[in-house]
């Protein structure tokens, strides 16, 4: 052990790790034992050690066992995450070359992407990965900056004051851009104002500060206060439409799909095409162009390559594909560093299943051929990659460093000639199967072709399940529960409607402590989808005991009945202390063991040895309601009576579980053991608790299929129901009843999401169609995009028009609806 840095550490580290179950190069690896709100590093300290690390950082109040760990180095802090932001901002002051930091509310990502798309040609650029911008993310990125980079851009976020400090000290940026100012996180702030204060701290040291007047001046006058604001003579690069700034917009003319800006810089007038109509996007570029200014890239140059950028999808997709595989596409950008992250992703969804990767050349690294595809050959190998299928000049040209990595190689030198070669043939033939796929490509490569012919074919109504957004709301929960509560997710019903294999592995990947589902033969899907997590099953019969006990399922106990026949089935199989949890009916009377039969079950369970109680639990009848809060008081009183009845019988300790989604937040004296975490996962916050903040987890979207003017005497749809008072403009969409979509919803009742305008129902809801009035609605056409629900349109609401909750109209979407599934 010790306790200072030996001067050779620095060089033989890579790598920064704070996270176990993303090992790749241990050898070469520093772990931070960062202690979070729920979870200690120092206990993730063995694993990492078995996973081959030997450099730790760690508080000075961890007392090593050297013993466990021999030929292990410990560097003891006051302050873990403070060293790696130490550590990390010292790397960062050997470089000398412009570092772009960027932070704001909204359009950080985006501004850092197109400024890569718009710069990779005159620099060797080192950015953020994704949107790696929090206390750890920021570290984490500046230190991929080499010495062969010409340019670094970083962005930060914060969520509350006293955060951007920190950051700036890492990023040290010499240009600073403050994006659009939005609500994003502002119940961390006072107001608007401690807002952009706070973000401003990251630009102290800068040499210049690009940003939008209209943001700022109505809170603050950044020309008059820069002196008290930024400690050195920073030059102000403003833009605005309305006041007099560095570059103002004199004009803006949208054309089709494209916006026409005039701006006025340094005396001269300049227009640009930008191809893109919405604001946000406009906004996005003008930022952009400023930047390229300030780095004196010519205006032929700005004008030419703003009408080659791309959208950016921010967010990796998982989706059905053909012949049993599933496809990850992640074309958002091409580099070692988000490569690593997809890889990652990869790895968490397919478990045991078979893995392709499908990359193409990665462009502007920087680093000759064989070195960046030799660190390629090494990240696929430590994920146990098993086919590679190459697509490019070069990477075709490098196929040798493959060859002691990954077992099965292809190579392609375009992208048609792997279409051609593997698509223009039988069905059956199609060299795809049974496995995970993911889709890695340079823009140029235009993967998103192959992605068109490996993805199952299904109609266009799609339910987008945003990963990232589940484990979001994972953390809001577990921030309320104490460090030793357990956590059981519910995943029955097929995860509310959101599929249960890909939220249980994601569930599983985030150290969820139980899952929870109705049926057994669900919990043997999850098996089979290599989930390995203890599993509750809460609706058993005998039919199921066999694939309960060959699949290592957990039953729930609910009444002397199964209990008899589960007893009566394990003698027969000579099993003894078999895993269960006995269910108590507080108040709910659906299912479960009464108070006071307790005594007696616990009699049985002591007396026969075939089961071992891993948890008694209850059901909670009104959590959610602050008029029942009485009877669930009642109610618990009646569990802790009766579980202190069961301890007494038992020679063992067993968990206590009673609080669901609402009780978490609503009744947190009722954590006991564990809690049950269902619908509030997904993003439904029945409670409607004020201080939670979850996140729109599922988007149920559609597109229009036919667009027809109807005269104010005819009607609409079936029994001639649909009633029109005027000439309107009906809009077919994919979607009806046989989709899910409720049939109560029709004739006016529901309402859809257009171009961010509600469009009402009009007609009864047939099958497989339903009818719109977009009358009102301008520039509708067929093949847009229509929501159903989502974060335009809660689910709560779609709910609230037909009388009935979320929980029904999440688990009614039909499986014929494709599960689309996203990552930020």
């Amino acid at each position: 052990m010790n306790n200072e840095i030996p001067s050779n550490l620095l060089s033989k580290i890579e790598y920064l790790i704070f996270d176990t179950r993303k090992i790749v190069y241990p050898e070469t690896s520093l772990f931070f034992a960062i202690t979070g709100e729920r979870k200690d590093g120092h206990d993730f300290i063995p694993d990492a050690y078995q996973k081959g690390i030997r450099y730790f950082v760690t508080s000075q109040n961890f007392e090593v066992n050297e013993a466990l760990f021999p030929d292990a180095f410990f560097l003891q802090v006051k302050a873990v995450r403070v060293t790696l932001q130490l550590l990390v901002a010292l790397h960062r002051a050997t470089f000398t070359y412009p570092v772009i930091g960027i932070t704001g509310s909204n359009g950080k990502t985006i501004v850092k992407e197109w400024l890569y798309q718009l710069l990779n040609t005159d620099y060797q650029i080192v950015r953020s990965p994704r949107s790696y911008n929090s206390q750890i993310g920021v570290p984490i990125s500046v230190w991929q900056m080499k010495a062969h980079h010409t340019l670094g851009i970083f962005e930060a976020g914060i969520s509350k004051s006293r955060e951007m400090t920190a950051l700036a000290g890492v990023i040290q940026p010499t240009i600073g851009i403050l994006t659009s100012i939005g609500d994003a996180h502002k119940e961390g702030f006072v107001d608007y104002k401690q807002k952009i204060l706070e973000k401003l701290q990251l630009f102290s040291n800068c040499k210049q500060l690009i940003y939008c007047m209209e943001d700022i001046d109505q809170y603050l006058d950044l020309p008059t206060n820069r002196h008290t604001l930024f400690q050195q003579n920073i030059q102000l690069f403003s833009w605005s439409r309305e006041k007099e700034a560095t570059l103002k917009i004199i004009a803006e003319v949208v054309q089709q799909n494209t916006t026409q800006v005039s701006y006025a810089y340094e005396n001269e007038v300049y227009i640009v095409n930008i191809p893109f109509v919405d604001t946000a996007s406009v906004n996005n570029a003008i930022t952009c162009i400023c930047t390229l200014l300030i780095l004196k890239i010519p205006f032929e140059k700005i004008q030419e390559r703003l009408l080659q950028l791309q959208p950016i999808e921010m967010r990796m997709q998982l989706n059905k594909g053909i012949k049993n595989c599933y496809v990850i596409n992640d074309s958002y950008s091409n580099d070692l560093s988000s490569l690593s992250i997809a890889l990652d992703y990869l790895q968490m969804q397919a478990g045991n299943k078979k893995t392709t990767i499908i990359l193409s050349d990665i462009l502007q690294s920087g680093l000759t051929s064989e070195v960046l595809y030799s660190l390629v050959a090494m990240e696929l190998e430590q994920r146990n990659i098993q086919r590679l299928i190459g697509i490019g000049e070069t990477i075709s040209k490098m196929q040798f460093v493959f060859d002691k990595y990954v077992p099965i190689q292809e190579f392609y030198e375009s992208t048609e000639q792997f279409l051609e070669q593997n698509f223009n043939r039988h069905y059956d033939a199609i060299p795809f199967q049974d496995e995970y796929i993911l889709i890695k490509g340079a823009r140029a490569f235009e993967f998103e072709h192959i992605n068109a012919y490996l993805e199952q074919k299904v109609h266009k109504t799609v339910l987008e399940i945003n990963l990232s957004a589940v484990v979001q709301n994972l953390k809001q929960y577990q921030q309320k529960l104490l460090p030793t509560t357990k956590l059981m997710a519910m995943v029955k019903a097929f995860s509310y409607g959101s599929g249960s294999i890909e939220i249980a592995r994601l569930l599983q990947f985030h150290q969820i402590d139980y899952l929870a589902v109705a049926y057994t033969d669900e919990g043997v899907d999850l098996r089979l989808g290599d989930i390995k997590v203890p599993i509750m099953v809460m609706n058993v019969d005998e039919a199921g005991f066999d694939a309960l006990v060959e699949y290592n399922l957990e039953p729930e106990i609910y009444s002397f009945s199964i209990y008899h026949a589960f007893h009566e089935y394990l003698l027969k199989q000579g099993i003894v202390k078999y895993p269960v949890h006995i269910k108590l009916n507080t108040g709910m009377n659906r299912l479960g063991f009464e108070p006071t039969e307790m005594e007696a079950i616990g009699k049985l369970l002591a007396f026969n040895n075939t089961m071992q109680v891993q948890s008694v639990f209850s059901h909670l009848v009104g959590s959610e309601s602050p008029a029942l809060d009485g009877f669930t008081q009642q109610q618990d009183g009646l569990f802790s009576q009766a579980t202190t009845v069961l301890s007494q019988a038992l020679a063992y300790p067993f968990l206590k579980h009673i609080a669901n989604s609402s009780g978490i937040f609503r009744h947190s004296h009722l954590q006991y053991d564990m809690v049950r975490l269902g619908i509030g996962l997904y993003g439904v916050d029945s409670a409607q608790e004020q201080n939670l903040l979850l996140q729109t987890v599922a988007t149920l979207k559609t597109t229009i299929a036919q667009i027809r003017t109807v005269k104010a005497t005819e009607t609409v749809g079936y029994n001639r129901n649909g009633k029109l008072n005027r000439d309107s403009k009906i809009a077919t969409i994919r979607i009806g009843y046989a989709d899910g979509y409720n049939r109560k919803l029709g004739n006016g009742v529901g309402k859809v999401i257009i171009h961010g305008k509600k469009a009402p129902t009009i007609g009864n809801i047939c099958m497989d169609m339903a009818m719109i009035d977009v009358t009102d609605i301008p520039n509708v056409k067929e093949g847009d995009s229509v929501e159903l629900f989502g974060n335009q349109l809660p689910i709560q609401q779609v709910a609230k028009w037909i009388d009935t909750i979320a929980y029904e109209v999440m688990a009614g979407i039909s499986q014929r609806v494709k599960r689309v599934y996203l990552e930020e």
